[in-house]
């Protein structure tokens, strides 16, 4: 039957299915069926006719009797002129740009057969799929507050695939394996989870010898990775994922997705042939003034043309599905950037696919977060478009780093940056909210890589150790990687503290990256994207060895998230307490902050008199103690000691109730560390002289 243009994709309807491909450039569309993926010749094909099955530029065909799990492909007819920006090869089965579910043969092999050659039983297929078929239980998005959200990026399979994990043997590594590890993320007092890319992507889109781990190689905008999946038929990865994505909800914690859409695993003008490039290649990518070479902007060997009208909507109703029928919290741009750009690469003031994507009601609501930076030198961090936009904040990565390595002036920036970087964000006039703050993401060295390593030490990535960046502002405290030196591992656990206290008290939004909690290493490899063993995996050994760090992290979320506070559970948080406070700046002498550019110290005084609650935090990134005056209380109240990772455990960090009090006027803050104290008073208890403004 003829079918229709709308919509795009299989669609279930009526005692069939609708097929719907779109292709400008297209002179012939075949629709392949198949019984098995990894049959050799297809079960059926279809050959749609431009008059009857065609209207505009989509072609069409509604198939009788068509169930869900029907594999399926496309071979389109069209000039094969490269010169002209046009690369169709009707030899090729194509994956649906559209499809829901992706499923991968056995045989299958990145490289592209010769032109003309028959590719079935080694080409990737699509899935059709009931969207409706579920049954979500009542499940609903949960809308955390930004100044409530803790996100933890972890890697589905990396999770729990180490033997280690407590998982069983056939759910290793798998959405199913994850939801077992609910339990840990609870307990930690994670509510947001941020998954690294679970779109479908090619494993082998990375130089020989080695994998694809992290999946920044989308081969599908749609269907979830069938390799996270413990159940291989051709409809378990749709249904295990929305078991994991419900879970995480029942357990009151946020799912959101790194998604790519700044290029495909298609690659450069050598690559293979396996979606769009085949299907409309104009449309879908960016190309250079010679057509033959593709625009990379995203250092992955192509662009996808995010600006288009047609490549827009795929955006916008890839965005709509996962809200709508996978569930998702939200979303995490990489290269986003990238969506700023037109069809020639120039930089757009106001890129339609950024406000599409900010406008849609569908989308209302749900987190936006932006890595706002290209491969190509554009860096949008506090200028990116839109708002309700959050971002990746850079420059508190790299601050906050070279605070603590004692950079000449840093101590400046650290203290903005501590207080949600008003320098970068304040002419938007924005909620600290806005900064996604971080010290490590996936891409880099690790926390406890950071403290432990001044090089990177790539070798195993077969790149002659030239992959990764060599500006990781990492400082290995003294030795070189691991060591058994009792005092190199304090200072290096001390590090590690004070990152993490930098992070979950400076307003904005706090990330922490998997196994960062329990110093998970990579063995100085800030690079790791090929690596599927245990190099990359989550050592579940480090919670017992390093639960030291565990319990301080643990700590500082529960105080984060006022859970002591019972009155103020569901309607603030401390990062929201603190922005809305009176401050004032601090050096080793009350009201003397020093700013210039050999100060690595400063102390910051918070008056929250509506909670009658007071800090003084202070910062000392000298290798020497440093003895500052506390501001003085009346009334006989004293500042007690919350936090100091100085001290060993469990006097480096403590429950409010259990603070210490400290009788002194003054507090020795030891090398490398950081302090925090409390007092429960209100401002009539402070002298006008300490409240003063700096």
């Amino acid at each position: 039957m003829p079918g229709s243009p709308a919509p795009i994709g299989a669609t279930i309807d009526q005692g069939g299915v609708n097929f719907c491909l779109f292709s400008r450039t297209a002179t012939g569309v075949e629709l392949l069926l198949f019984a098995d993926v990894d049959d050799a010749k297809p079960l059926r094909v279809i050959s749609l006719d431009p008059v009857t099955n065609r209207t505009y530029h989509y072609w069409h065909v509604f198939v009788p009797g068509i169930q869900p799990g029907q594999i399926y492909g496309y071979r389109v007819q069209g000039p094969d002129e490269p010169e002209q920006g046009l690369r169709f090869d009707a030899s090729q089965i194509l994956l649906d740009p559209y499809g829901r579910g992706v499923m991968v043969p056995r045989d299958y092999r990145r490289k592209s057969v010769p032109r003309g050659e028959d590719n079935s039983a080694r080409a990737m297929k699509s899935v059709v799929t009931d969207v409706q078929a579920y049954d979500w239980e009542g499940d609903a998005p949960l809308r955390h507050p930004s100044a409530r959200t803790i996100i933890y990026e972890l890697h589905v399979r990396g999770f729990t695939r180490n033997p280690n994990s407590g998982v069983g043997d056939l759910t290793r590594g798998t959405y199913a394996g994850l939801v077992e590890k609910i339990p840990y993320l609870q307990e930690l007092g994670i509510n947001a989870v941020e998954l690294l890319p679970v779109f479908a992507f090619d494993q082998q889109d990375c130089p020989p010898g080695v994998v694809n781990y992290w999946g920044y190689a989308p081969v599908s905008f749609f269907a979830p990775h069938p390799a996270y999946s413990s159940r291989q038929d051709a409809l378990g990865p749709i249904d295990e994922f929305r078991d994991m994505v419900k879970a995480l909800h029942r357990a009151g914690i946020e799912v959101l997705l790194d998604v790519v859409f700044n290029h495909t695993a298609e690659g450069n003008h050598e690559g293979p042939t396996f979606c769009f490039r085949g299907i409309d290649n104009p449309t879908y990518y960016i190309l250079e003034s010679d057509p033959i070479r593709y625009a990379n902007f995203s250092g992955c060997g192509n662009t996808l043309n995010a600006n288009h009208p047609v490549v827009r909507r795929m955006i916008v109703d890839s965005l709509r599905y996962w809200v709508k029928e996978m569930h998702v919290d939200g979303f995490r741009f990489d290269l986003a950037s990238i969506l700023a750009r037109d069809s020639q690469g120039h930089v757009l003031p106001n890129p339609p696919v950024l406000w599409d994507i900010e406008s849609d009601p569908d989308l209302a609501g749900i987190k936006l977060i932006a890595e706002a930076w290209d491969a190509a030198g554009l860096y949008q961090v506090g200028s990116f478009v839109g708002d309700s936009w959050k971002e990746w904040n850079g420059r508190f990565r790299d601050d906050v780093r070279d605070f603590f390595r004692r950079e000449r002036g840093s101590a400046g920036r650290m203290a903005d940056r501590l207080l949600g970087s008003h320098e970068v964000y304040a002419h938007k006039q924005r909620e600290a909210e806005q900064s996604v703050n971080f010290v490590t993401c996936h891409d880099g060295f690790t926390l406890n890589d950071l403290v432990s390593y001044n090089q990177k030490h790539n070798a195993a990535n077969g790149e002659g150790n030239r992959d990764g960046t060599n500006h990781d502002r990492s400082w290995n405290c003294g030795i070189e990687g691991p060591t058994k030196d009792p005092a190199i591992e304090r200072l290096r656990n001390r590090q590690v503290k004070n990152f993490l206290t930098a992070t979950m008290l400076s307003l904005g939004v706090p990330m922490i990256v998997m196994g960062d909690e329990v110093r998970r290493t990579q063995l100085g490899n800030n690079n790791a994207y090929c690596h599927d063993n245990e190099l990359t995996w989550f050592d579940w050994s480090l919670v017992g060895r390093h639960a030291e760090i565990h319990r301080f992290v643990r700590l500082l979320i529960e105080s984060r998230l006022l859970r002591n506070i019972e009155d103020e559970q569901h309607r603030t948080s401390l990062s929201k307490m603190i922005e809305r406070a009176h401050k004032s700046w601090h050096g080793v002498k009350r009201n003397q902050p020093d700013w210039s550019e050999d100060s690595h110290s400063f102390a910051l005084c918070v008056e929250m008199p509506k909670h009658k609650l007071l800090f003084h935090l202070f910062l000392n990134s000298h290798r020497k103690p440093l003895e500052f005056e506390l501001p003085w209380l009346a009334g006989g109240i004293l500042w007690r000691r919350w936090i100091d990772t100085f001290l060993p455990t469990p006097n480096d960090i403590c429950d409010w109730d259990s603070a210490q009090p400290i009788p002194e006027f003054t507090y020795l803050a030891g090398p490398c560390s950081v302090v925090v104290l409390l007092a429960q008073a209100t401002a009539r208890h402070i002298p006008e002289r300490t409240r003063a403004s700096h």
